[in-house]
């Protein structure tokens, strides 16, 4: 793009969320298929990609062509959450970035989107590694502007080679777009007053439950409400990152970070931040959870009482958005043994059953032993007899809040029926955080009693506003919803592992997660 107001801003993004505690790594491929993301691309095959998905880089690219930049897009990479990115992936697609704004010619900033919790097979940090290489090839003056996930991790490091960094403040995460939106707009502030504002950073005390870090739930619907409010009361811009529990980093946990006109500014805010979320300690305790007959059992209840649409069960432990597999078998065993009937759970990831539904047929019976995955204690393949309902070829548009109508390939898929319980089974992994990812394969997910989720809150977007009450549960997966049940061993000291856990290194904080049998949820 030309003309406008001349200004050549170079654009690119590399997000992942690592758990280091998870199963399997993100290698080249995974950023290839993308996995919920756009997939990988370069150069000018960017910026039609980006037209409507709810991501941080279609917000800036609206921004800068209405503000008449000269984009010059690099490179976009994005997989799904999981172990540690590989040492090959990360370097490649990194180094593609770095060499890409070397050689883009002169330029008047950079945007960058990323996630904030990247830990690679050989750096803990990958966010500031990238932005440490940058800066030694644009120089200490270029200004460089980041969108961040919620979630972050974020070190000091990265935050002092940046210019401006904003993080969501929903979760789910509707507003990642607006996010992306809203850091190019300071991004241009900078570039065209040539005013850096001043930063504040803080780190917090205590980790959370991912589920319980919900912006729609208190006390992060609070909060939240707070960082806005930082604004309103003079900061250039403010930022909460809840932190990604599950990554074992002396950089994992919540931080605040603020800017302002002053250093008086940006401390008051990151500082006010910081007290609001100490203080919200005790609320998060009140959330609770359910191990997995008990939350059948629960939502078979509620969902026979009055009030219309489904009792929604999130399966929190195999969020394949926090590093978990979508193959447990835990939640289908509970709905098989209690014999629900117009229920629904999805996704089961399992490309053989996939495509023996297939090879059988609609209104076929087949034999098969699904989902289960060896890295999780106790959680075999379900071995059934179903009947096949419905077959796809795993091709959709996520048209809900959180993907905002990116089109997903889950591969071959089928509705498998095992009594009353109707499995969406695919052969690809992605988060069930959309109505159409039950749709796709047959299932209206509004007319259902109950739908099981592999997902902890991004779900809440698009299914909230059918749901007849959401439980969280806690079957046996890979994604503990305790951090405290996670066996860290480099965490910083002082950490609080949960609002009221132990502080590692200082109050004989474990080593190896405790045997809970299947349950580690905070109350149950």
């Amino acid at each position: 793009m030309t003309g406008g107001s001349g200004l050549r801003v170079a654009v690119a993004g590399f997000l992942h969320e690592t758990n280091t505690f998870a199963p399997n790594p993100a290698d080249m491929e995974a950023f290839q298929r993308g996995g919920g993301y756009v997939p990988m691309m370069r150069g000018a095959a960017m910026l039609p990609a980006f037209q409507e998905v709810n991501l941080g880089m279609t917000g800036a690219l609206r921004v800068g062509r209405a503000q008449g930049w000269d984009i010059v897009p690099i490179l976009w990479a994005g997989a799904i959450p999981s172990a540690h990115v590989s040492r090959d992936a990360y370097e490649t697609i990194a180094g593609e970035i770095i060499e890409g704004i070397r050689n883009a010619g002169p330029l008047d900033g950079v945007f960058l989107d990323l996630h904030g919790a990247m830990v690679a097979e050989h750096l803990d940090d990958g966010e500031g590694e990238l932005v440490r290489r940058l800066r030694e090839v644009v120089g200490p003056d270029l200004p460089i502007a980041t969108a961040l996930d919620l979630h972050g991790n974020i070190s000091e490091d990265f935050v002092s080679n940046v210019d401006v960094l904003v993080g969501f403040r929903t979760y789910p995460h509707v507003d990642m777009a607006e996010t992306g939106a809203a850091a190019a707009r300071h991004l241009d502030r900078i570039m065209t007053t040539g005013l850096r504002p001043t930063k504040a950073f803080r780190q917090m005390s205590y980790l959370v439950p991912i589920p319980f870090q919900s912006t729609e739930m208190s006390p992060g619907r609070e909060i939240y409400e707070g960082v806005a409010a930082c604004e309103a009361a003079g900061a250039l811009s403010a930022s909460l990152f809840m932190g990604f529990p599950a990554a074992d980093i002396p950089d994992c946990g919540p931080v605040a970070v603020a800017y302002g006109e002053t250093q008086a500014d940006a401390d008051a805010a990151a500082d006010r931040l910081a007290a609001s979320y100490e203080a919200a300690a005790p609320a998060f305790l009140k959330n609770e959870a359910y191990d997995p007959d008990a939350a059948v059992a629960e939502a078979l209840s509620r969902a026979a009482g009055p009030g219309r649409g489904p009792v929604i069960i999130a399966d929190t432990q195999d969020n394949p958005g926090a590093g978990g597999v979508s193959a447990t078998t835990g939640m289908l065993r509970a709905l098989v043994k209690a014999e629900a009937q117009n229920a629904a759970i999805g996704l089961i990831v399992d490309p053989a059953a996939a495509e023996a539904a297939h090879h059988a047929g609609v209104g076929a019976e087949v034999n098969v032993a699904l989902g289960g995955h060896a890295s999780v204690t106790e959680d075999a393949p379900f071995q059934t007899t179903a009947t096949v309902m419905h077959l796809s070829d795993g091709t959709l548009r996520a048209t809900g809040p959180y993907y905002g109508g990116t089109a997903l390939n889950l591969g071959l898929s089928a509705c498998l029926r095992i009594g009353g319980v109707h499995v969406v089974v695919t052969s690809r992994i992605a988060q069930m955080a959309d109505r159409e990812m039950f749709r796709f394969v047959g299932i209206p997910p509004e007319e259902m009693d109950l739908l099981v989720v592999k997902s902890s809150t991004h779900f809440r977007a698009d299914f909230a506003p059918i749901a007849r009450d959401i439980l969280v549960a806690c079957a046996p997966g890979p994604m503990p919803l305790n951090p405290a049940d996670l066996p860290f061993t480099r965490l910083r000291a002082g950490l609080r592992l949960s609002p009221d856990g132990p502080r590692f290194g200082t109050d004989g904080a474990p080593s190896a997660p405790p045997d809970h049998g299947g349950k580690t949820a905070m109350a149950q």
